[in-house]
């Protein structure tokens, strides 16, 4: 348990994306920001953020030195939040094409569905987070194409969750009926990118997510 009113310490994986905004905006929201490049600096961490960039590239940085398992075991009991290719990481199934993931989240994500860097977008979405509607900014986003489920898939735009054993897949905000906003237990991902504007309500959601896991540890 975490001593005093200490800050939670949350890393952001320095490898690709805009990992610089990312740590400003956990100190925004009242975090404590680590810029991460080895798996040793895992173990000082009370959750880290999976910014954007190619989630590819991000595998191959990720095979050296054991980083992949490192970040799947801590994945496993601390909280993650993964934007854009981050959330394809996070996914436990990625299509067009298929690669390796970390497959913590109980979703299928298809790579770049929302097209090309000229397909871009900042639109304003609905959301279950207090405050009013969200601004999203999609960079060559991925879909969230499907919520799997034990039985089979239980498609994204039928806005269901995930039951079973292990935590739901909770939806917090979708575009044109697919999840773009997801929470499932101490793991979140969305297929936009929170950091590219000045709404920290993404943001505050992860660190209070991780403050109330550090008081379970």
């Amino acid at each position: 348990m975490p001593e005093g009113n200490s800050q939670a310490k949350i890393g952001v994986l320095a490898i690709q994306g805009d990992y610089e905004r990312h740590a400003a905006a956990l100190e925004e929201s009242d975090a404590q920001p680590s810029l991460v490049k080895t798996p040793e600096a895992l173990e000082a961490l009370d959750g880290i953020i999976l910014p954007g960039g190619e989630s590819t590239t991000m595998l191959k940085f990720l095979e050296r030195g054991g980083f992949f398992e490192s970040l799947l075991a801590f994945a496993r009991k601390k909280p993650v939040f993964g934007t854009c290719a981050g959330a394809i990481l996070l996914a436990k199934e990625v299509r067009n094409p298929s690669q390796p993931s970390l497959g913590i989240l109980d979703i299928a994500v298809e790579r770049n569905a929302y097209g090309a860097q000229r397909d871009s977008a900042i639109l304003t979405l609905d959301t279950t987070l207090p405050g009013g509607p969200l601004e999203t900014v999609f960079i060559r986003a991925p879909r969230i194409v499907a919520i799997l489920k034990e039985t089979g898939l239980k498609e994204a735009s039928l806005k269901g969750t995930r039951e079973g054993p292990r935590p739901v897949v909770e939806i917090l905000a979708e575009r044109d009926g697919f999840p773009v906003f997801i929470r499932q237990g101490i793991t979140m991902a969305a297929t936009f990118h929170p950091e590219l504007t000045s709404d920290r309500r993404v943001h505050r959601l992860f660190v209070e997510l991780v403050n109330s896991s550090r008081k379970m540890a």
